[in-house]
């Protein structure tokens, strides 16, 4: 199951700066002018657990997998791009095949830097791209409603639904609010995920400050957070300069110079982090002594359905689930002690997956 985020902003805030941090590669290209990333980079980055190195000791792995997130790092994008102005409508359309936002944010200030506007005012940035999407999805949904007319003339029980909720959301557009602000009900929510509206996806606001303002960040990102507070929305400060130098370093090296700089900690694993949290995601191990691994599941996933992040047929031939808490795996040494212990659990095809199960799937070949 896979799960992908895109890096966006305005020009010359940051994004292939932090992109390359994250894949620890310098596939994108970090230069001075708008438009540098042309086609947007896609990196995989492992969710950084300590449970899993935890589990692979006691199980003597021999080989640990984290579960990972994709980055997507796409084109800057510029006032106008609703209207195909810069890179918008390619931006528009890789936009709309990730889960969710990670909204780069110019929050340092340097005069070698170009603004595209001129000065530093990431509230104003957030508006502009903001105001773009929405008016993204305006036109959009303007156009896949006239495309439904016969369909809803003619009764059909997908296009009345659709056409619902595209003008429910055409309604809180044009109030200037985002289609995330949309109330949907249960029975909805597989066809309003299926309008993949631009401004439907959650968003986390990624403040960009100077390498000095990474431990307590400044007054710009300040504003980001009330700002980020009152949406509803995440926030993460991070110096994408200092994630760049890190991700070159050894993991030694790496300690001492967060340690130099008052970090207790990468930026870039609370950023992955976030993201992990903002998508509503979970995990849970498989553990044995070829390998430990981490699986990625939305919460509240059925077993089977769980079975299934790992292989197809594990779901089409669910039986049951062996499940244990990873705090019981700790405690008791492994599977064994937990077993004896009577904390290993047999759970069927409605038993919820929690955050940090052991589990072992039996199943029908």
């Amino acid at each position: 199951m896979g799960f992908k985020m895109g890096i966006v902003g305005l020009p010359n805030v940051g994004k292939s700066t932090l992109f390359n941090a994250l894949t620890k590669t310098a596939a994108a290209q970090a230069a001075n002018f708008p438009f540098c990333t042309i086609e947007p980079n896609i990196g995989e980055v492992a969710v950084p657990d300590s449970r899993l190195n935890t589990l692979s000791k006691i199980a003597a792995s021999k080989q640990v997998i984290p579960t990972r997130i994709t980055f997507v790092d796409i084109a800057g994008l510029v006032k106008g791009a609703s209207k195909g102005e810069g890179l918008g409508n390619q931006f528009l359309a890789n936009i709309r095949e990730v889960d969710a936002i990670a909204h780069v944010l110019r929050c340092f200030e340097d005069e070698d830097v170009t603004h595209v506007d001129g000065r530093v005012d990431p509230v104003s940035d957030t508006e502009t791209i903001q105001t773009e999407l929405m008016l993204a999805d305006m036109d959009s949904i303007a156009r896949r409603i006239q495309g439904l007319s016969r369909k809803v003339r003619g009764g059909e029980k997908d296009a009345v639904q659709q056409e619902r909720l595209l003008r429910e959301a055409l309604v809180v557009l044009e109030n200037g609010q985002p289609a995330s602000t949309v109330t949907v009900a249960s029975e909805d929510l597989k066809a309003w995920k299926s309008l993949q509206l631009l401004t439907s996806k959650p968003i986390l606001f990624v403040c960009n400050v100077g390498e000095t303002e990474a431990a307590e960040g400044n007054e710009y990102s300040i504003k980001v957070e009330a700002m980020a507070k009152d949406q509803g929305a995440g926030s993460v400060v991070i110096s994408a300069q200092i994630e760049e130098e890190i991700s070159q370093l050894e993991p030694d090296e790496a300690d001492m110079f967060l340690n130099e700089m008052g970090l207790s900690e990468a930026g870039l694993d609370r950023l992955i982090r976030a993201g992990y949290g903002l998508l509503d995601l979970e995990t849970y191990f498989t553990v044995g002594p070829k390998e430990a691994r981490a699986w990625t599941v939305r919460k509240g996933t059925l077993a089977p359905k769980a079975a299934g992040v790992i292989h197809g047929d594990f779901e089409r031939g669910f039986i049951r689930v062996e499940t244990i808490s990873f705090d019981d795996f700790v405690e008791l040494n492994g599977e064994t002690g937990a077993k004896e212990a009577g904390k290993m659990r047999v759970e069927g095809k409605s038993y919820q997956v929690k955050d940090g199960d052991v589990l072992h799937f039996l199943f029908n070949a």
